[in-house]
């Protein structure tokens, strides 16, 4: 099967997206498909990838995104479909590249696009006024130019189920359970992050707006005022890395930047204490799901997906919710600090409850959905 996947907001620096590509792509690879992506970049350029073939075409920098593309010329990107000759086409971008969608399938290619993000979300956190008209027109609208919209986790197909989208698919992205692990425990790494301090935290994520990276910050400056000697380490570039910078100035906090090495990045989660994932609007969080691969829970915004993999229900949850401000999160930490000292299996409770979550999964739901197997038998593959 020929398999090619169009995206926005990929870069050297980008996280979810590079991540769901690069796994994608390595897994169909493996499964003996053909598959082809092509990215925004600052010119026109083919590279042969252990994902597979890499296009990179011209684009232009999204004012205030802190870098992200969006790929410029939507004719030149027919052209390249015209001559790769898909037998799928998988979209990763619900704006710019949505009318394409219609396009291929006039051409009989099979469509599918990722709703990467909640619209209702993203629109509600910049815009006060009620959004839920717009939202619905868009999201009706991008349902028939594609054959299937993609949601990954409950939350992210609710704006979907409330107009009845009769083509939504609910797929789960996944997690590298070889690279991500407990055993990557580094207590010399570790001393070294803490500097003095006693308890780590980790921001692992894009700092930018609607991700809410300050409340991070907040909530440590409560954990200090209450006696708790913790330090807080970003991992991660963004908008606001500068402005968060200045806000920390005096306070036990560390910049790591951006860490292309997923090993290292992996040490790092995996000698953590609490992850922070505050971004009130995620629909996934990779970096969440990573975490708990690597052994350490988290803390997430109480309005985002991530509680969907906490087991919050359950007598041994691996993390906690919180609401939106910082004190709520202050206290959400603390209990989770307490869980620690509670569950001596907490780490080995966590790494299973990604588990359930492996990229083979993923692929295999993938190439259900395009067609490689007849009977839709997965529970996971389910139209909402």
């Amino acid at each position: 099967m020929r398999i090619l996947h169009i995206a926005n907001f990929y870069g050297p620096k980008s996280g979810g997206i590079r991540t769901t590509l690069h796994e994608l792509g390595a897994g169909y690879i493996a499964k003996g498909h053909e598959f082809t992506y092509i990215v925004p970049g600052n010119g026109f350029y083919c590279e042969e990838t252990p994902s597979g073939r890499k296009i990179t075409v011209p684009s232009f920098i999204l004012p205030f995104s802190g870098g992200y593309r969006i790929i410029r010329n939507n004719p030149d990107i027919k052209k390249l479909i015209i001559t790769l000759k898909p037998q799928v086409l998988e979209v990763s971008d619900r704006f710019t590249l949505s009318a394409i969608g219609a396009w291929a399938g006039r051409r009989k290619i099979k469509t599918v696009v990722f709703s990467h993000e909640t619209l209702t979300g993203l629109l509600s956190h910049y815009f006060p006024f009620p959004v839920t008209r717009f939202v619905d027109w868009h999201n009706r609208r991008l349902a028939r130019r594609f054959d299937h919209v993609i949601a990954t986790t409950a939350f992210a197909a609710k704006e979907f189920e409330r107009i009845e989208i009769e083509n939504l698919v609910r797929i789960p992205l996944g997690v590298d359970l070889e690279t991500f692990s407990p055993n990557r425990r580094d207590e010399a790494l570790r001393l070294e992050l803490l500097k003095g301090a006693d308890v780590l935290l980790i921001h692992c994520g894009r700092m930018s707006h609607e991700k809410e990276p300050a409340r991070s910050l907040d909530a440590l400056k409560i954990l200090l005022a209450q006696g708790i000697n913790a330090r807080l380490v970003y991992v991660g570039i963004g908008p606001l890395f500068k402005k968060l910078r200045e806000q920390s100035r005096g306070l036990p906090v560390s910049f790591l930047g951006y860490i292309a090495d997923r090993n290292l990045l992996a040490n790092i989660l995996a000698s953590a204490d609490v992850s922070l994932a505050p971004g009130p609007i995620e629909t996934f969080c990779l970096a969440a799901l990573e975490s708990l691969a690597s052994g350490t829970p988290v803390v997430a915004s109480s309005t985002s997906a991530v509680g969907e993999f906490l087991l919050l229900d359950s007598a041994f949850p691996v993390g906690a919710i919180a609401g939106n401000n910082p004190r709520e999160f202050a206290e959400s930490i603390k209990s989770v600090i307490t869980m620690r000292t509670l569950n001596r299996k907490l780490a080995s409770n966590c790494q299973h409850q990604a588990e359930n979550y492996p990229w083979s999964s993923t692929i295999s739901l993938m190439l259900t959905l395009h067609g490689e197997q007849p009977n839709i038998s997965n529970k996971r593959l389910r139209v909402a």
